[in-house]
């Protein structure tokens, strides 16, 4: 649960607990260092994220993918996760920088929101609440920790947008920390290749769901297959359950008796 024990190491000895959750801090034009955090990161992108940006740009999952994104081995796994792929120039910036800000500002990931802020969560073992930390990154270049605007966690989290995020990202989250996913000693390419389709390209997975034989195996309500249909949020959430069921062995899913329709 402790980011200072779990975060890169670049950065745990520059992460300091809000324990009363208050702080001092704002980003605008005006501030010496704008932008200057928006370069040579390793930006791990959630499956929400790539919804949001994607939709953002008008793109596919796959071409946004194809673009924009890094697929790696997890630190600690074998699992493929997403990174957002910094623009090839000698200082590494983010490929959505621009002088006067974010040029998807509104579609920006959930890492880039929450920042200074830095968030450790899990889902209790017992009764499955989410339990969270949060804590401060304090970086040597960063100066909006002199501007005078005063937050509060829960304030900073609504003003940045961060709710809807939290709702999709702590599913996702349970997940990949699972220690289902933590104690496995590799999974095959084929495990590799599903869990990146439910995980990542989601216009191909709702292919796979609706054109396949996935409906063929699974009862899903009329209503939730329209949902999945035109809506990415519904599809994801499809997708989580999909993850769980299959890496997880949950029962979320629910299958359909031989020779039913």
């Amino acid at each position: 649960m402790s980011l200072e024990k779990t975060a890169p190491m670049t950065i745990q000895d520059r992460l300091e607990p809000l324990s009363e959750g208050r702080f001092r801090f704002a980003c605008h034009p005006k501030v010496p260092c704008f932008t200057e955090c928006c370069r040579d990161l390793r930006l791990q992108l959630t499956p929400y994220d790539i919804i949001r940006m994607k939709n953002q740009l008008g793109m596919t999952s796959g071409d946004f993918l194809e673009e924009y994104a890094e697929i790696r081995p997890e630190e600690q796994g074998t699992l493929p996760m997403a990174y957002l792929r910094m623009a090839n120039n000698e200082r590494k910036t983010c490929p959505f920088v621009s002088p006067p800000g974010c040029r998807i500002y509104e579609g920006r990931p959930s890492a880039c929101r929450i920042y200074p802020v830095a968030r450790a969560s899990r889902v209790h073992p017992t009764h499955d609440a989410v339990q969270e930390h949060y804590y401060l990154l304090r970086e040597e270049h960063c100066r909006g920790f002199s501007e005078p605007r005063e937050w509060n966690v829960r304030d900073w989290i609504s003003d940045q947008g961060l709710d809807s995020y939290h709702e999709m990202n702590n599913p996702w989250m349970e997940i990949v920390t699972h220690p289902a996913i933590r104690r496995a000693q590799g999974f095959t390419l084929g495990q590799q290749q599903m869990f990146f389709l439910a995980a990542y390209d989601l216009d191909r997975f709702r292919s796979f769901v609706l054109g396949g034989r996935f409906l063929q195996l699974f009862d899903l309500p009329e209503e939730e297959i329209e949902a999945i249909r035109v809506g990415d949020e519904s599809l994801l959430r499809l997708a989580f359950r999909w993850l769980s069921f299959t890496f997880l062995k949950k029962p979320v899913l629910n299958v359909r008796r031989t020779g039913s329709p």
